[in-house]
């Protein structure tokens, strides 16, 4: 697998997951995302040390850390070879959850596939384990939202984010165009999946909800994602959106 396959399976997956984004035609369809947000766990394959070398393959290498102990992240901030979109791996680490919670979203992955531990594709084939049912999806949810993404979505892209600059406009008048076509922006920089550095302006935009089916076959609706647009507060900054969004305070490095 080259990179621009790897990219394009990301996003395949993802617009399958969120039809709404498939459909979306505010900014022309080829325009380069900023940087796509991918979610995994600290367990054997799926960990961001084990990712590292097919990222290094497809040409991506890691240029900053960032800790987040409050919301037990790992995050490595990955640079591609060109002007394309910057990979995000947010990395939970399964030992800041709570012991309960921790043991079922374990006994999960403990049910993936030996095939499904492997290959240059484990962050496009979504979720290799078992549903989780009702009730521990609950649990987890109430624990740690991402813990729960994680159980019923697998390790895969969360969400993406463009910059309004590279799209030629402002955030303003997307946000309004975002609007019309029935996507509501959350300003809450804290929000998220991490908090957002203050350099940059910014709106997340949840996708609808999506049917879910648990195991012992209970449906419930969730939403699972989502879109972002981030603009510079100062156009002087020579670096790209993606270096800037994370805040500078949660930049570590680790031994």
């Amino acid at each position: 697998m080259q990179r621009q396959e790897f990219l394009q399976q990301l996003w395949l997956d993802y617009i399958h997951r969120h039809p709404d984004l498939g459909t979306l035609r505010v900014w022309p369809l080829d325009s380069t995302p900023e940087y796509l947000v991918i979610l995994t766990l600290n367990h054997r394959n799926f960990s961001i040390d084990s990712l590292l070398p097919t990222l290094a393959h497809f040409g991506y290498r890691r240029i900053e850390r960032y800790a987040m102990a409050d919301r037990g992240l790992l995050i490595s901030l990955m640079a591609p070879p060109d002007d394309g979109a910057w990979l995000i791996l947010g990395e939970l680490q399964l030992g800041t959850l709570t012991r309960e919670p921790r043991h079922y979203l374990e006994s999960l992955i403990a049910k993936t596939p030996k095939a499904d531990c492997r290959g240059q594709d484990l962050l496009c084939r979504g979720r290799p384990w078992p549903m989780p049912d009702w009730s521990h999806f609950q649990l987890l949810r109430q624990t740690h939202p991402i813990a729960a993404w994680l159980s019923v979505m697998g390790p895969r892209l969360h969400h993406v984010g463009f910059d309004c600059q590279r799209l030629g406009s402002d955030l303003d008048t997307l946000d309004h165009d975002m609007q019309q076509v029935g996507f509501t922006g959350n300003t809450d920089r804290h929000h998220g999946v991490f908090p957002v550095s203050p350099l940059l302006n910014y709106r997340f935009y949840p996708t609808n909800s999506q049917r879910l089916i648990f195991e012992n076959g209970d449906e419930h609706r969730e939403v699972l994602g989502g879109i972002a647009l981030v603009q510079k507060c100062l156009s002087s900054h020579q670096e790209r959106a993606a270096e800037l969004l994370l805040p500078l305070h949660t930049r570590c490095e680790i031994a």
